[in-house]
């Protein structure tokens, strides 16, 4: 139970409703439409890893050697599956002779239409099966283990060394902490490859890499044995590798990944139609393996104010939330972005936190929301900023929260050291078991501050996304309607590798993904 505000439902049904009609829009784009990053996804989900004698993934490869011949546009999976079943090779072996220059795909015949469907269906079945194993194996170890209650304690390693992050991963689930997330590299969303192996050389975080993810995994189900409780595993799944990263979380069952559809636009501006797809593919991944996404709102208030932008990070959760329905990804997985970001010597900003929190929990109710702590008014006092963290907690145990991402007391000084976190978990630990059901006992004013805050962020909101619906969300981005921040339908990183579908184009991943999380097919109309 959770006291509740007096919100207009009228509104918030206006809300979703635009939103639907702005997620439908960006989908009649996209769905014609579909990127390299995508094509190499469906090779990894085929079976194909490793890199070529210059280091160069396999599935760069591939891509690239179809795209010299400018013949991508139907899709890699029928070229992968024409030498599949003639050359009677597994994927990984024809990824390796085109890597070592014994195979041009371009150059074998055709096999017989129906026989290269069936062919690249059933690879499609066998790999969403191995995936379907792999969630199985979390929900068992849930059920055996438990979990953390809600909010779930969410703590960062960054060392840039995955060997060490996994001995802080560790101790930070000895703590306290229910969810450890790996912090990327520094400049990974914006490199057009993944890179291979355990790295160890990271600049303010670690690689994601697949070796980098089966190592932090072994490492938290070991702690995970040890103290009695399930620890979740999360990482980026953003940027111009953004579905990439969603299988290889997928294939060694991560638990969650920051997975926005505008993050990557907004703030590392990628391509908002390299963007756009790339999320839409990710998210069906993450779907079906039962991975929660989680949706970068917070950032937002790092750009424009916390006060005046409110209204922009409602609307977004909007967005989000109807984007990640039409990939199937239903709202428990949704692990929708705010923060706690008014400036602190605003007076009675605590308010308008709780208000904006309280009324996020309303209108998202299946939704486990992901909250983050203050950071952008985090002056180095650590005695200040150890009040502000208390003050996030208190805020996030009150509104219900799902996902609380810990605030550290040194933050912006430093990346958090063992004992900065042990601090954070004590703190939060602290107030939500001294105030565990303290909403079951209070109640808000009716037309009080709190209340009128909620009322009047939302109908701003609402008046955003219905301007949004008549524009479209490509001319949003462009206006800088969203964090302040203009970006333009052809600039940013990532567009070459954006191309238009031929009427032939395969994708089997697709086509089953969208049959087993009971979409439609991409022009399908009925």
């Amino acid at each position: 139970m959770n006291p509740k505000l007096l919100l207009d439902q009228a509104q918030i049904d206006r809300a979703r409703e635009a939103a639907s009609q702005i997620a439908h829009g960006v989908d009649s784009y996209i769905k014609n439409r579909s990127t390299i990053a995508v094509e190499r996804t469906v090779l990894r989900l085929l079976g194909i890893d490793g890199v070529d004698a210059e280091y160069v993934p396999l599935p760069n490869v591939v891509v690239e050697h179809l795209l010299e011949q400018n013949v991508l546009d139907i899709g890699v999976t029928k070229w992968m599956i024409n030498a599949v079943v003639q050359l009677k090779l597994t994927p990984q072996e024809v990824a390796e002779r085109v890597a070592n220059g014994s195979l041009r795909l371009t150059d074998l015949p055709w096999i017989d239409e129906n026989q290269l469907i069936a062919e690249g269906e059933k690879w499609a079945r066998t790999s969403l099966d191995h995936i379907q194993n792999v969630r199985q194996k979390r929900t068992a170890l849930i059920r055996r283990l438990g979990e953390g209650k809600a909010p779930q304690l969410y703590v960062i390693v960054a060392t840039g060394d995955i060997y060490e992050d996994a001995i802080q991963g560790k101790s930070a689930a000895r703590q306290g902490a229910d969810i450890v997330a790996v912090i990327r590299s520094t400049g990974q969303s914006l490199i057009d490859y993944v890179p291979y192996g355990a790295t160890r050389e990271g600049f303010g975080g670690t690689y994601a890499t697949q070796e980098n993810f089966r190592i932090m995994r072994q490492a938290l189900d070991e702690v995970g044995e040890e103290v009695g409780r399930y620890i979740h595993l999360c990482n980026y799944c953003s940027g111009l590798c953004m579905p990439e990263i969603a299988a290889m979380g997928a294939l060694e069952r991560l638990d969650m990944m920051l997975n926005d559809a505008l993050y990557g636009i907004l703030f590392r501006d990628i391509n908002m139609q390299r963007t756009l797809i790339d999320q839409s593919f990710s998210r069906m991944i993450n779907s079906y393996a039962g991975i929660v996404i989680n949706t970068g709102e917070d950032n937002y208030l790092t750009t424009a104010d916390a006060v005046e932008a409110a209204h922009t990070v409602l609307a977004s959760q909007f967005i989000n939330e109807q984007l990640a329905l039409l990939s199937g990804l239903p709202p428990r997985q949704m692990g929708l972005g705010h923060a706690f970001e008014i400036n602190p010597n605003l007076e009675n900003g605590f308010l308008m936190e709780l208000a904006q929190a309280q009324m996020s929990r309303q209108i998202f109710p299946e939704a486990p929301l992901k909250y983050m702590p203050p950071t952008k008014h985090m002056t180095g006092n650590i005695f200040k900023g150890h009040i502000q963290d208390a003050l996030f907690n208190m805020v996030s145990i009150i509104t219900g929260q799902g996902i609380q991402l810990l605030g550290m007391m040194t933050e912006a000084m430093h990346t958090p050291h063992i004992q900065d976190r042990q601090l954070a978990v004590e703190n939060a630990k602290y107030i939500f078991n001294n105030v565990r059901n303290l909403s079951d006992e209070i109640t808000f004013k009716q037309d009080g501050l709190i209340e009128k805050r909620a009322q009047d962020v939302l109908a701003k909101a609402v008046e955003m996304l219905e301007e949004v619906k008549e524009i479209g969300l490509f001319q949003t981005l462009e206006r800088g309607m969203l964090a302040d921040v203009k970006r333009a339908l052809t600039g940013g990183k990532g567009l070459h590798g954006v191309f238009v579908k031929n009427a032939y184009y395969f994708n089997p991943l697709e086509d089953a993904l969208r049959e087993r999380l009971g979409l439609k097919r991409r022009g399908d109309s009925s």
